[in-house]
């Protein structure tokens, strides 16, 4: 079984991520939404692949989590505030997002942002600005994620930057691709020829199974990817979040069903981003995740952020073994 930490400073230390590999950890994400391979460069050449030289883990994964066609918020200078009940603007004048969502944007949709910590209200909409209600507040930060529920938003599979990642992914030994918002065949399809061209057609793809178009489709994409990821974040958002324990269930069903390895990934010990001991939902959570097959676990703002990036590896590949022994 394989178990995952997400990069982040907590953990760009040479001895944090030798005692990752001591916990059990085979390999790292990288997050290509808030970065770049290029910058990436000394963390993996002077940290991250010397540590599992140390560890004895040359064969260490390394996971490039790209963009995709995953809409986010734009650069804003500092943390906006955002008030339940206040109106704000986005588009011009106001907080900056994609053109796609002011052209798809009605009046009376919600858009989700930051995997749903934040929920607004379109009131009006024109060609460059939506004048939107917060219904659910918070502080917005850059970058964050950006969703329209309900509505199936046009943008390409691979995005510039995914593009000039994926060329410099053998250079810096990438062994797997988790490509964000799959929603067809045609994703995975577009992907697998971009690789295969670069070379790279040994890499594995991962799809990440994040709203109800992949949903509609997810036998056609497991047919056409090496691994399902079922990312629990942005998937959350775009259904009722009491459906989601039925719909991992479901997913994690059909991927035994066709012998489909699965990845199970977002807030699996969330609260280790500020405690050492995780709590007793989250161990059960992930054991019972092991019980429905995952193949491998992901953290992410627990390692990538948190105080605690080893205790939370501990944690986490204890509870797995602990279920393992049950099966």
């Amino acid at each position: 079984m394989d178990f995952y930490a997400t990069l982040g400073d907590p953990c760009a230390k040479r001895d944090i991520l030798e005692q990752l590999f001591q916990s059990g950890m085979t390999g790292v994400r990288l997050n290509m939404s808030h970065t770049s391979l290029a910058q990436c460069a000394p963390l993996l050449e002077e940290l991250y692949w010397p540590a599992a030289r140390q560890a004895g883990r040359g064969d260490a994964h390394l996971i490039l989590d790209l963009q995709g066609p995953e809409l986010r918020v734009g650069e804003l200078p500092q943390p906006i505030p955002l008030r339940e009940g206040l109106d704000i603007l986005l588009g011009d004048g106001g907080i900056p997002v994609p053109q796609v969502i002011l052209k798809t944007a009605r009046r009376g949709q919600q858009i989700s942002i930051d995997d749903g910590a934040l929920l607004l209200e379109v009131r009006r909409t024109s060609s460059t600005v939506l004048l939107c209600r917060v219904l659910q507040g918070g502080p917005l930060l850059s970058k964050k994620s950006l969703s329209l529920l309900g509505a199936e938003v046009d943008t390409p599979t691979l995005t510039p930057a995914d593009l000039d990642n994926l060329a410099q992914a053998g250079r810096f030994g990438v062994t797997h691709i988790l490509q964000p918002f799959v929603r067809n065949r045609r994703d995975i399809d577009i992907l697998r020829q971009t690789l295969e061209g670069l070379g790279l057609g040994r890499v594995q793809v991962m799809a990440k199974i994040e709203e109800q178009q992949g949903l509609d489709h997810l036998d056609e994409i497991m047919a056409a990817a090496d691994q399902v990821c079922i990312a629990r974040g942005d998937l959350g958002s775009s259904i009722p979040l009491w459906k989601l324990p039925g719909i991992q269930k479901d997913i994690a069903r059909r991927c035994r069903a066709a012998g489909k390895p699965f990845c199970l990934v977002t807030q699996l010990l969330w609260s280790m981003e500020q405690r050492p001991v995780p709590t007793r939902a989250e161990v059960c959570d992930v054991y019972n995740g092991v019980l429905d097959g995952a193949s491998s676990l992901m953290l992410t703002g627990e390692t990538a952020a948190g105080r605690w990036p080893v205790q939370a590896m501990g944690y986490l590949v204890r509870t797995a073994q602990e279920a393992l022994k049950a099966l």
